[in-house]
């Protein structure tokens, strides 16, 4: 189990979301962890939460993130997801308000709140700018700026769209993290992305849908690395 409480820039998100079950899902997180050693890139893996202990204690390089919690606290609340337990099972973090499992602001506000207070890091999407500006105000670890319309398509935002949602997000809290997503379908998109100036960027259909899903995680990674070093030198 990964015993770091923070992520570096470069990062890489996988989630597996309801493509994947069983065995598979367990699978895919060595084939990440494995990755994330080679290319000492931090990669988030938002796994099942039925799944988060089994990988979180097979697995210790990549963050094991859980893929929506409720707000609520120890007591009463049947079938929500309990922060706590989340902490429990060996969960470092959460993703809140996916286009999949949207949130009303209010509650994306307290459920934050709930995640800082046990100690989960917090990987909050925003499909617009306007949007990313908004979440920006409630100092997530993460905001991923993803236009839902891009979202298995395998188009990726361009280079305006990339700058122009880091300048909104860092303009109001520059230690919020921008993830740059949706589309992403192979190596060159990752390479693209990060080189547009993202420091992160991530994958769900395009590492599950590959016909040698390990091939495709260590493409993605390796290219991850790569802009990202040639950023550094310029």
């Amino acid at each position: 189990m990964n015993e770091r409480k923070s992520i570096r820039a470069p990062f890489f998100e996988i989630g597996p979301k309801s493509y994947l079950f069983g065995n598979d899902v367990l699978e895919l997180a060595l084939m990440a962890d494995k990755a994330a050693k080679k290319y000492d890139v931090d990669i988030i893996y938002t796994t099942p939460v039925i799944d988060i202990r089994r990988v979180a204690a097979a697995t210790d390089r990549i963050f094991v993130f859980a893929p929506h919690m409720d707000p609520l606290r120890p007591g009463r609340g049947l079938a929500d997801t309990l922060p706590e337990s989340l902490i429990a099972a060996g969960a470092k973090g959460v993703m809140l308000n996916h286009c999949e499992k949207p949130l009303a602001l209010g509650v994306l506000k307290n459920t934050i709140a709930r995640a800082k207070e046990v100690g989960l890091m917090t990987i909050v999407c925003a499909d617009s700018i306007a949007e990313a500006r908004a979440v920006a105000c409630l100092s997530p670890t993460i905001i991923v700026c993803e236009p839902s319309e891009l979202i298995g398509t395998g188009k990726t935002s361009n280079a305006d769209y990339v700058a122009a949602s880091i300048d909104a997000v860092k303009s109001i809290n520059p230690g919020i993290l921008v993830l740059q997503a949706a589309g992403i379908s192979n190596g060159k998109n990752v390479y693209d992305v990060i080189a547009a100036g993202a420091e992160a960027t991530g994958s769900s259909s395009g590492v599950v849908k590959a016909p040698d899903r390990a091939a495709m995680v260590d493409e993605m990674i390796g290219a991850v690395r790569k802009a990202w070093d040639e950023r550094q030198k310029h």
